[in-house]
């Protein structure tokens, strides 16, 4: 059975889709060991309403270090999935190759420090872009700046919104995240 850590900051909805795919088979031969947010919020509460170990480490210079201490030392994959803390180098470094992230945009484009939720959605829009989409890509040191693992586009509409285009992305968050872990999970 395949550990997985999910590091989160908000509502937890791609949390729960990992849970969920865990518990229909589409993720197989895992489970959500620990979840980590780095400030209050309602995935803790999903977390806790699946019986999974959660903890709250806030955010500073001391989290990668306090986030290292709780993983189990089996730890295959951790998942960022809505977390907007930026871990450390040496974290980074100590589990290359273990760590993935869902950005809200097609990376290269509409990544780095500042770009997450709607910031995204607006500087996509604000370029004119003809398409969007996520992005399953490792985490380095650099923000946004790791190997892509899986990506998906749609194209943008005329009328398209920030809220039109969260949504679109959110959809396919659900659906390339899984797909991602499952594929990741299968290699290790």
């Amino acid at each position: 059975m395949k550990n997985i850590i999910v590091l989160v900051s908000g509502g937890g909805t791609n949390l729960q889709r990992i849970i969920d795919c865990i518990e229909n088979g589409e993720i197989s031969n895992a489970q959500v060991s620990l979840v980590v947010a780095d400030r209050q919020c309602f995935g803790l509460d999903r977390a806790k309403n699946h019986n999974i170990e959660n903890h709250l480490i806030p955010r500073g210079k001391t989290f990668s270090t306090a986030l290292k201490q709780l993983l189990p030392e089996k730890t295959d994959l951790i998942v960022l999935a809505g977390f907007l803390s930026i871990l450390s180098k040496e974290f980074c470094e100590t589990f290359k190759g273990k760590i993935i992230n869902i950005h809200p945009a097609l990376l290269p484009k509409f990544g780095g420090k500042g770009m997450w939720g709607h910031h995204v959605h607006e500087a996509v829009l604000a370029a004119e872009e003809k398409e969007s989409g996520a992005t399953v890509h490792y985490v380095t040191p650099g923000i946004d700046e790791g190997e892509i693992f899986l990506q998906k586009s749609f194209s943008i509409s005329e009328n398209e919104t920030v809220e039109s285009l969260a949504q679109k992305i959110h959809e396919i968050e659900f659906e390339i995240l899984p797909k991602a872990i499952n594929l990741i999970l299968k290699k290790i």
